[in-house]
């Protein structure tokens, strides 16, 4: 019951504060170092702090968790299961699709 209690009552506010003291944390940082550095920048609100962090995240973020498998993992696990054949019946539909991308057999030989 204590877990419940905690997950609908002490949660939501946490998360609210959480990202409001974060966006005001960011809007704070932008309006000291970014007008002083570039000529030009103009002060920036608190939704706009909040806009930004929201960009911020959709282009250098990831939206996996960092216990779960992430793409890269899945593929490697998927390309570690496949068989030599199926590697390479792959590496051809792929190199069908978008050139001849494959990595050399021996890809520390350099070239002889």
């Amino acid at each position: 019951m204590k877990i419940r209690k905690w997950i609908f009552f002490v949660a939501p506010p946490a998360a609210v504060l959480f990202v409001f003291l974060f966006g005001e944390l960011v809007k704070y940082l932008w309006n000291w170092l970014v007008p002083a550095v570039f000529a030009g920048a103009h002060l920036i609100t608190f939704w706009q702090a909040l806009g930004l962090l929201l960009l911020c995240r959709i282009l250098f973020g990831s939206w996996h968790s960092k216990n779960g498998p992430g793409p890269r993992r899945h593929w490697r696990r998927k390309w570690e299961s496949m068989t030599p054949e199926e590697r390479e019946k792959f590496r051809q539909t792929i190199g069908a699709r978008c050139g001849n991308w494959a990595p050399e057999e021996n890809p520390g030989a350099g070239p002889a």
